[in-house]
């Protein structure tokens, strides 16, 4: 063999013994993989095992053991969450609660109560968290200042139109509906806007105090540098029967979440339920923005009463049908409505009512019969107070303010005295704080036993002829709703 032959076995020798070894190593891989499987089936049985073994323990334990149990850690996660020392980051769940009350609050600028709230908290004197959050809410008290009560303006708008080709679709009601009523996407911008130049509701009462001796003294009003208090309110929140099918809402109802809204019957008789009027527009955009709340307080929903209140059919008339009384609307309701139960009507909207007073809203009288008292004369006034006592504090409750209908009131600018019998007789009857319809920008009226306010109407009227008389409110060009007729009617 030469020497050639004899390097070629061994090449052939050495490729033979590499591809045995290859194949051993590929076998050992194979068991290792097979191992390892096997492994992992054993573990997953035993482990379904141990699980259904606890699952039949589970159900073999008594009651008593598991609420033992149960207890037990219920008590650990406490013990946890009261802390050790009471420290910052340590707060109890109602402390947290608190604290997030006495926040919320603060943010409404109710500096006192926050931190009245805070101390209240059966561990506040060891809560270095629940004491720094009434420090800063001392703080921010301190840096307010008292706002003048007799420059603070009174804004007020009718019901809002949702579908403005219903209210603006040329019928004979057209030109009241442009003169007096706001679209909801005006309103929407003129709320947003009066937000951002750092307009802040308030109530009456918050400027004026009535005492037990029936006097009336001012108040203080302490916001932050730069904000400004307003007061708003809403007339005929009544969805009159002749708005039906205008546009407009139904009426208010509490919803499942207890939250109030409106109700809205669309084309095909189905009924909406969402914000289609101001308060539950305003309620929304207080929850989105808790500053634009004084303590909480909202708007003031100034009542008539002739066609019941809030969209519910709640004065007497409904009840006893009294044929002399019965208006065409009222006989057409009738008609339309063989089964209307006049109870639960009046149960539903003092449900509503309820609902709108614990939110922050207030009510007043716009008269029971929208009057203008001294175009109607004393005795009719005394008989119209009458009904609205009668018919709608009964529903939404007692009132000391009064929104006269048409703009009117009982005298000119002149301060009341005791010689105006029509302000002796609305005093005697609970009436303290009493508002007309100026154009100004605030007008304000303090007397020994009243608050008299001036209201600036934001309506399709003011907004097309007098717009520069707005601008210290809202921009109406940033306002104006484009499906608005022009030119709106004149007065």
């Amino acid at each position: 063999m030469d020497e050639r032959e004899r390097r070629l076995q061994q090449r052939r020798a050495k490729r033979r013994k590499n591809e045995l070894i290859m194949k051993c190593l590929i076998a050992l891989l194979i068991l290792l993989v097979i191992g390892l499987a096997v492994v992992l089936v054993r573990e997953l049985v035993i482990s379904h095992g141990e699980e259904t073994r606890r699952q039949a323990l589970i159900q073999e334990n008594s009651q008593e053991e598991i609420l033992l149990s149960e207890g037990a850690q219920t008590e650990a996660v406490q013990t946890a969450g009261d802390g050790q020392d009471g420290s910052a980051g340590a707060v109890s769940q109602d402390g947290q609660s608190l604290l997030d009350q006495a926040e919320l609050m603060a943010a409404q600028y109710d500096y006192d109560g926050a931190m009245a709230l805070l101390q209240s908290a059966s561990d506040y004197s060891s809560n270095t968290e629940l004491q720094e959050a009434a420090a800063r809410f001392q703080q921010q008290k301190d840096a307010c200042v008292s706002y003048p009560v007799d420059q603070v303006t009174h804004v007020f708008f009718h019901t809002l139109i949702r579908d403005t080709s219903k209210a603006f679709d040329g019928d004979s009601k057209e030109g009241g509906y442009n003169q007096v009523m706001t679209t909801i996407s005006e309103f929407n911008s003129i709320i947003q806007q009066m937000y951002d130049r750092g307009y802040v509701m308030v109530s009456v009462h918050d400027m004026c105090q009535v005492n037990e001796d029936g006097t009336v003294s001012r108040k203080e009003i302490l916001l932050p540098e730069g904000k400004k208090p307003f007061v708003l309110s809403q007339d005929d929140v009544s969805y009159y029967h002749y708005m039906d099918g205008d546009g407009f809402a139904q009426k208010l109802i509490v919803d499942e979440n207890g939250d109030v809204k409106n109700t809205y019957i669309e084309d095909d008789g189905s009924v909406s339920v969402g914000d289609y009027d101001m308060v539950p527009l305003i309620d929304t955009f207080v929850k989105e923005h808790p500053d634009f709340s004084y303590h909480g307080h909202k708007g003031i929903i100034a009542l008539t009463g002739y066609e019941g209140v809030l969209g519910y059919r709640t004065d007497e008339v409904y009840r006893t049908r009294e044929a002399s009384r019965v208006t065409e609307y009222q006989q057409k309701f009738f008609d339309e409505n063989p089964d209307f139960d006049w109870d639960s009507e009046v149960a539903q909207a003092k449900e509503v009512a309820q609902a709108m007073k614990d939110s922050g809203w207030e009510f007043a009288s716009h008269t029971w019969g929208h009057i203008n008292p001294l175009a109607y004369g004393y005795d009719a006034t005394v008989q119209d107070t009458e009904r609205w006592l009668n018919n709608v504090a009964t529903v939404v409750g007692d009132t000391d303010v009064l929104i006269f209908a048409f703009g009117a009131d009982i005298g000119d600018w002149q301060p009341y005295t005791s010689d105006n019998q029509y302000f002796t007789y609305l005093k005697s009857q609970g009436f303290n704080i009493f508002c007309n319809v100026d154009s100004s920008q605030y007008w304000v009226q303090f007397g020994d036993n009243y608050m008299r306010q001036g209201r600036r109407n934001l309506d399709g009227y003011r907004m097309y002829y007098n717009p520069d008389m707005l601008t210290d409110l809202f921009d109406v060009s940033l306002a104006w709703d484009d499906s608005r007729p022009t030119p709106v009617p004149e007065m």
